[in-house]
């Protein structure tokens, strides 16, 4: 059974509904542990004292914010949840706007919330209301100690929260010199449409299963491999050398691919009728999920 993680109540208007909040994602990254390259044992971090180099132990410690070198004020936790105490129980509801209206650059980490005991009906209520609107809740949270800004929205039968970034966490993309080169060299017509049909011919209804982490993957055979005892020679990293785009070229070549790999004459439509949208993918990668890219051309000089 799921372990909750967070336990108060959304604070909308003048109604609380009593929820838990759960983790709605489980990252899958292969984490590696610290061992000693000489004897093959684990390392341990400890603690230290930087004035003394004596361990100290973790009730002993307490949080700091440095104000200049080796100069610090020291915080309790008691003292950070004294400055807010209703909302570190509560998710506490500002405003309701579109979901179109959220960049997702703003989201962070998701959760799914819960009813908690008697607070089924009002649960309800708030879903069914908010399906009806279509609106998205904003509000804020504090977890682990940290005040957060969250999105409140249904997904099919459950309040999914998502935490946000503050307006000023968000950096201005204006600072990026590179940018000033864009304005300047517009795209042609004739461009614009190759572009967009070779968009239409990649397009498709999102499903989170056709894509796989290949990287990971590939650790995990690796780790197997070894732990097997097999010993597999590493293959030298090699940089390509990138050329200047002929952009009119990869364009080109990308809809040939394309329309070569799903049997789709030039004007667009399916030689087949249309039956099947992803003719031309290979049984493994049919088996796979992962959707097949063209190979634009080698770039001309």
């Amino acid at each position: 059974m799921a372990r909750a993680i967070w336990t108060g109540a959304i604070s909308f208007g003048l109604v609380n509904v009593p929820v838990k909040l759960y983790s709605a994602t489980s990252p899958k990254a292969v984490r590696f542990n610290q061992i000693s390259g000489r004897t093959g044992a684990r390392i341990k971090q400890k603690r230290v004292d930087a004035s003394t180099g004596e361990e100290v132990p973790f009730e002993d410690i307490v949080k700091g914010y440095e104000l200049s070198p080796d100069r610090y004020v020291l915080i309790d936790p008691n003292e950070l949840d004294a400055l807010d105490p209703k909302a570190t129980h509560t998710v506490d509801i500002e405003d309701f706007v579109d979901l179109a209206e959220i960049d997702p650059i703003y989201y962070d980490s998701s959760y799914y919330l819960a009813p908690s005991t008697g607070g089924a009906k009002a649960y309800r209520l708030l879903i069914d209301a908010m399906r009806e609107s279509g609106k998205v809740a904003i509000g804020r949270i504090v977890l682990r100690s940290k005040q957060q800004l969250c999105a409140l929205r249904p997904t099919g039968d459950v309040l999914t929260l998502s935490t946000m970034l503050f307006g000023d966490e968000v950096l201005s993309p204006d600072g990026l010199d590179e940018l000033g080169e864009v304005a300047e060299v517009p795209a042609t017509d004739r461009e614009l449409a190759m572009a967009q049909q070779l968009i239409d011919s990649l397009s498709d209804s999102f499903d989170p299963s056709r894509y796989r982490d290949d990287y990971r993957d590939r650790v995990l055979e690796l780790i197997e491999a070894k732990a097997a005892g097999h010993q597999l020679a590493p293959t030298p990293l090699q940089t390509p050398e990138v050329a200047a785009p002929d952009l009119m070229a990869a364009l080109e070549a990308s809809l040939a691919a394309m329309q070569s790999e799903r049997g789709t004459p030039a004007d667009g439509a399916p030689a087949n009728g249309g039956s099947e949208k992803h003719a031309g993918r290979s049984p493994a990668e049919a088996k796979g999920g992962t959707k097949r890219r063209a190979t634009p051309a080698k770039s001309k000089r």
